[in-house]
């Protein structure tokens, strides 16, 4: 008996020896104002990523592969400012941390984001305002959120890369186009406040909901269940895109028999934003309603409904920015006394979504979603074309342009030899633009109230494209070990995208001619000379179908002294175009189905991060990715025919990238260099030419086929807590983006007669791809007053900005004269001049920042507002030459003059801009 109290009391003894001995890092965090424990904060060991969440009394506790010597703990939540705490760990050693506190983050980054770039992605169909950033505006990494924050208001491309290469997914659905592949931010614009919750996978980073793009993905958490209860209401005013914003939301956290719901509804609005007639009008609503089923099921129901409507602004030549300034739009006119734009883009695209949510063990989870999206997206314009019958049954009429900034009326033409030089017109045309230079409604009207029989030659239409998408998918995640995570998804999704035109002001007319009043075919020949009424579709019609059914498998290994992943995946892309007019210029390839094409993607992403201490890290990640093109440079004019891009195969992507990462309890920095190439894609541009074969114009689709692309190039980004209370920051992007290869060129148009002239190549090698500056510096500070008030300043600097060329005048057409010789009066040496690539002067640009916030018992209320462009610096974000001039001689003739008549468009920086935010949490 005596034997075995001794055994049973060491046994005792023994336990708690080890558990003694055993390392250990626990600790709690709590509110800095009201001292209250803070559930759900994200606790992570920096040095190897272990993370785990405090509990409902603020508690927290690592006990297992616990690293060792000096080690810093990062704790985050949404809501609250990132904190960072150093400590010591020694073997078979408590570290115990208690009351670590945090405070109320006070401003979110996600309120200036919008402001700065979600709202501008309203008018994402130009080249000019794509932008990446949008990705990047829940990074804690300084040069991730400064490339979103500071640069995004030149439309600097990370990496030189569109916006298609990252993935934007709400709940683990994607939510990218698939007909450009870039998101459609304006689907969720407006709900600043419900989607918060965001998880960032940057460049090849793994994500546990995709394989993502080279850019990485963002998954928009927007399960009821996850929000914190109590609600929000805020109040904006700004100068940017829309002058007015109110919105309010609430959550109700988890109530008895396992229900949770969010709201949020909310309105921007404005007559005009910093460019003229700029109107803007968005609503937008929210709700998410999350039922527990039991323990280990849970079904998610959301609803986004944004609709919204902007008017868009031009581009301009240097002549009309001389005479105008940067805020004139070529788009607006007056009409009984208000300011009306001629092209509006309207988007109304609900978002359905079901998760349901399945916790098969401790260790394992299974999420599967549906989604459906429907609704529109219409963009306006004017039409000057409208025809009547005459009595020989032939289409005539016509009309001029409208456009203010028509070549005929401004006064460089009529300096031209070609128009005399006409000096006095040259005069009049000048006072007439300086003095009006707007859209003449009234003029329209009555010329089609003059017409015979009231017929329009003037209508406003809109291009629509009304896309049904259904969505689903599962994804697993299964975490074998304390080591070991494997994910894994199956993806499938089904697209009917409708497109027509769509009559929506015959301006006082009675109806349209649907037939081309260049050509005289008819648009749609099962219905000849239809007279087509507001409402009605008319000159295109057609529908695209894509079935896309992809997957990928993830694992992710973790250890004290590395970190490595590796993922692989797999797609299949179906499209199809049915043609639902029989075009006139193509009868026997436009009506019904055309062909079914299918392309085939694989892809593979590894990498590693060796953890050398806790200071001094090194990250490595190669991957590669085949995908099919995109919908929009498939078919070479889908309004018209069912040709297919000459050769087209799947699009070629492979990516290197390096990393230093230096982090102490004062000082955060990260130096990364990268390598991409990008083959095979595809351009298509719609555009009128001059000078095509010789002397002759037509309305050309100008195919880019086999294009590669390579960008190269470094990121830095520093941040430092030299004081408690001051941060110092500073980043850096150095890159050179350049085309790779010469890729083929040809053109299409009703107007050839073979309907196809092939140009071979166009000499694009080592140009420089247009999309924002390729230098982009920024240093800044911020103090933070422990009284609740902070203010913020940031000089950024922008280099290597060039404008978007022109390939057709890079092709043999260029120096080529009807009969394929080469011009008799061709100069290589003034050519060569002609055709170097433009690039843009670099600026420097100051914006300020501040805020206040205060508790008041259990409610919170905060200020915070911005100054963008301090100094007021006008600078180009873009542009892009007109192919106009698509020969040797009129492009000549063209810089020759004074000022070019068909010289490039440009996209201009706003200048000082504000942003006043305040909100009331309760």
């Amino acid at each position: 008996m005596k034997k075995k109290l001794l055994i049973f009391l060491f046994g005792i003894f023994s336990i708690f020896t080890t558990y003694a001995q055993q390392t250990m890092i626990k600790g709690s965090v709590k509110d800095a104002v009201t001292f209250e424990p803070v559930s759900k904060v994200t606790i992570t060991i920096e040095e190897t990523n272990q993370t785990t969440k405090t509990n409902e009394l603020g508690e927290f506790k690592f006990s297992n592969n616990v690293p060792l010597g000096e080690q810093v703990l990062k704790i985050f939540k949404e809501g609250y400012a990132l904190k960072r705490y150093p400590i010591v760990v020694n073997e078979g050693q408590t570290v115990n941390i208690t009351d670590m506190t945090l405070e109320l983050e006070m401003t979110s980054a996600e309120d200036l984001f919008t402001i700065t770039l979600s709202d501008d992605e309203l008018n994402d169909d130009t080249s000019g305002s794509d932008n990446i950033s949008g990705l990047l505006s829940s990074s804690l990494d300084v040069f991730q959120r400064t490339a979103a924050f500071e640069f995004s208001s030149s439309f600097f491309n990370v990496r030189g890369l569109d916006s298609k290469y990252g993935t934007v997914l709400i709940n683990g659905v994607e939510m990218n186009k698939l007909y450009n592949g870039r998101p459609q931010w304006s689907d969720w614009g407006g709900l600043n406040d419900v989607l918060r919750n965001q998880e960032l996978a940057v460049g090849l980073q793994p994500s546990s909901y995709n394989f993502g793009g080279f850019l990485g993905s963002t998954n928009i958490n927007v399960r009821a269940s996850q929000y914190q209860s109590g609600g929000r209401v805020t109040y904006s005013s700004s100068n940017r895109s829309y002058t007015n914003r109110l919105m309010a939301s609430y959550a109700t956290g988890e109530m008895k028999g396992g229900w949770s719901m969010v709201f949020m509804l909310s309105r921007r609005w404005g007559n005009e934003g910093f460019q003229d007639a700029t109107l803007y009008d968005a609503n937008s609503f929210f709700a998410s309603i999350e039922k527990k089923l039991g323990k280990k099921h849970s079904i998610n129901f959301t609803s986004i409904y944004t609709p919204n409507r902007r008017g868009k602004s031009s581009p301009n030549t240097q002549e009309v920015y001389d005479l105008k300034g940067i805020k004139y739009n070529e788009y607006w006119g007056w009409q009984d006394g208000e300011k009306r734009n001629s092209r509006i883009k309207e988007v109304n695209e609900p978002i359905l979504t079901l998760n349901h949510f399945w916790d098969i063990s401790e260790k394992t989870n299974l999420n599967t979603n549906v989604a459906y999206q429907f609704g529109k997206i219409g963009n306006s314009r004017l039409d000057f074309n409208g025809q009547r019958l005459n009595s020989d049954g032939i289409p005539v009429g016509g009309g001029s342009n409208p456009s203010p900034t028509y070549y005929q009326k401004l006064p460089s033409y009529w300096l031209t030899p070609a128009a005399g030089p006409n000096y006095e017109q040259a005069y009049l045309n000048e006072q007439q633009f300086l003095n009006d230079g707007q859209i003449d409604w009234n003029s329209m009207y009555l010329t089609n109230l003059e017409n015979v029989e009231n017929y329009s030659t003037y209508i406003l239409f809109e291009d629509r494209n009304d896309d049904n998408q259904f969505t689903a998918n599962t994804i697993l995640t299964s975490y074998l070990n304390d080591h070991i995570t494997i994910n894994g998804s199956l993806n499938y999704s089904k697209l009917t995208s409708k497109n027509f035109a769509k009559i929506l002001d015959l301006l006082g007319g009675n109806g349209y001619l649907n037939v081309d009043s260049f050509d005289g075919f008819q648009f749609d020949e099962l219905n000849p000379n239809r007279i087509v009424g507001e409402g009605e579709k008319f000159r295109y019609n057609y529908n695209l179908y894509s079935d896309i059914v992809s997957g990928f498998v993830q694992g992710q290994f973790k250890y004290n002294k590395i970190d490595f992943y590796a993922s692989a995946t797999f797609s299949n892309t179906q499209y199809q175009r049915e043609g639902l007019y029989k075009n006139g210029a193509y009868p026997d390839n436009s009506y019904g189905k055309g062909e079914k094409l299918s392309f085939s993607g694989i892809g593979g992403k590894a990498g590693f991060t060796y953890k050398l201490s806790g200071k001094h890290l090194f990250d490595f990640n190669a991957g590669y990715l085949t995908k099919a093109p995109d919908l929009r440079n498939t078919f070479s004019n889908s309004r018209e025919n069912h040709n297919i891009v000459i050769g087209i195969t799947e699009e070629k992507m492979s990516t290197v990238d390096a990393s230093y990462i230096f982090r102490s309890p004062i000082v955060k920095a990260k130096l990364t260099g990268y390598y991409s190439k990008i083959e095979d894609a595809n351009e298509i541009s719609f555009y009128y030419a001059d000078g095509v074969g010789g002397d002759n114009t037509a309305f050309v689709q100008e195919i880019l086929q086999g294009i590669d692309k390579k960008q190269i190039g470094a990121e830095f980004g520093i941040e430092a807590q030299v004081t408690p209370t001051i941060s110092l920051k500073g980043a850096a992007a150095v890159g050179q983006y350049t085309y790779d290869n010469d890729p083929n060129l040809y053109l299409t148009s009703s107007d050839f007669e073979t309907g196809r002239v092939d140009f071979g190549e166009s000499t694009l090698k080592n140009y420089k791809i247009a999309g924002g500056p390729q230098k982009a510096y920024s240093v800044g500070f911020e103090y933070r007053d422990p009284d609740y008030w902070w203010i913020g300043a940031t000089a950024n600097f922008f280099d290597d900005t060039y404008i978007d060329i022109s390939p057709l005048t890079r092709t043999k057409n260029f120096y080529q004269d009807a009969d394929g010789l080469p011009f008799n009066d061709y100069d290589p040496e003034l050519a060569r001049e002609l055709l170097k690539q433009e690039k843009f002067d670099s600026y420097m640009s100051v914006n300020l920042i501040g805020g206040k916030s205060w508790k008041i018992d259990d409610y919170y209320i905060g200020f915070f507002a911005s100054v963008n462009n301090l100094l007021d610096k006008e600078y180009r974000t873009g542009g892009f030459e007109q192919g106009r001039n698509a020969n040797y001689r009129q492009l000549r003739d063209d810089v020759s003059n004074d000022t070019p008549v068909f010289g490039s468009k440009y996209w201009y920086g706003r200048g000082t801009t504000y942003f006043v935010n305040v909100y009331f949490r309760f």
